[in-house]
């Protein structure tokens, strides 16, 4: 399944039904009277999260999204029919702006989350409503109300509670491979990663956590080069970062690269709670990797922690650490949903 991240589609919720303009006369009941009836409600369009999805890709196949119109009143004080709502699944992490205003309209997160994208209309009065005792005869009704329409503009970012990153090729697949399930693309050459993978990982049958895979970072990223800011946005979500870093190839550079980066991006990602995973150990002797570890502490400030993902080596006292630290954290990441 290609992996879509972004979608503008176009909405309109139905119209409201018009009011009936109808008089009864029965057998029985000579002086009936106005019984013109009220128009039904038109549908809405509503969002609602379904935690199977992880793309947008049905909405490049479907653009619009177009509810239908209520039915209109009828004589003998019959009301129409509503019409039925479009209830829409999204892939959690969806964000829904209004293109025109650049106003947020949802922000939809959590299994089951809904929201309103476009209010149907209200159906009108019929006559029957209008009678009074100075007018017994009323021949007015009110119109049903129109439906609201605009193009939106969506947004998919990944939820996940730690988001591995790091400039191409340093080892953060295989890493999401060893920790977990998730079974993403690896080769031996810059941006395999194409997309954001997710993966979970257990630490008892009690216990587990999230882990995103997030596409390599280079210079100048937050401007739109390499991958750029249409992956940066995936880790606004995540509660930790783990930046990942090659022990053979300059990790002291390639975590300056990064974290300037997504300070750029965003200045708030930076001040995030981060550890440094220290991969690629098994190419270089031990008293080396000591030496570069202790000079990564003093220059970020983070705990490290020297992992070889290909060897499956020293693995638990990382995935300890983002446990721990997931622990200390009682409120979720903030996410700035304003354009």
């Amino acid at each position: 399944m290609r992996f879509i991240d972004e979608a503008r589609v176009f909405v309109h919720a139905g119209k409201g039904g018009d009011g009936a303009i109808a008089f009864l006369r029965e057998k029985y009941r000579p002086f009936g009277g106005p019984a013109g009836g009220n128009g039904g409600r038109g549908g809405s369009v509503i969002f609602q999260v379904d935690e199977g999805l992880s793309t947008l890709l049905d909405f490049k196949y479907q653009p619009r999204l177009i509810a239908k119109d209520g039915e209109g009143g009828r004589g003998k004080e019959q009301y129409g029919h509503g019409a039925d709502d479009i209830v829409v699944r999204v892939p959690p992490g969806t964000i829904v702006f209004d293109e025109e205003s650049g106003k947020t309209l949802a922000d939809l997160v959590m299994p089951g989350d809904t929201a309103v994208i476009a209010q149907g209309g209200e159906g009108g009065r019929g006559n029957m409503h209008f009678a009074s005792s100075t007018r017994r005869s009323p021949r007015i009704a009110t119109p049903g109300t129109a439906g609201e329409q605009r193009w939106i503009r969506m947004e998919l970012r990944l939820v996940a509670e730690a988001g591995l990153v790091g400039i191409p090729n340093a080892g953060k697949s295989t890493l999401l491979t060893a920790l977990s399930a998730a079974r993403p693309k690896i080769a031996a050459y810059p941006f395999t990663t194409l997309a954001p993978n997710i993966g979970r990982v257990s630490i008892s049958n009690d216990e587990s956590f999230t882990l995103a895979d997030i596409p390599g970072l280079i210079e100048g990223a937050h401007k739109g080069l390499g991958l750029g800011i249409r992956f940066l946005r995936h880790i606004m979500r995540t509660r930790l970062i783990v930046y990942v870093l090659d022990a053979a190839d300059d990790p002291a550079s390639a975590f300056k690269t990064v974290h300037t980066e997504i300070a750029a991006f965003d200045p708030m990602l930076a001040e995030r709670l981060a550890i440094v995973a220290l991969n690629k150990i098994d190419l270089l002797d031990a008293p080396e990797v000591t030496k570069i570890a202790r000079k990564l502490r003093k220059l970020t400030g983070l705990e490290v922690f020297p992992i070889s993902a290909d060897k499956s080596e020293k693995l638990t006292p990382l995935v300890a650490a983002i446990a721990r630290m997931l622990h200390t954290m009682d409120q979720p990441a903030h996410v700035a949903t304003e354009l």
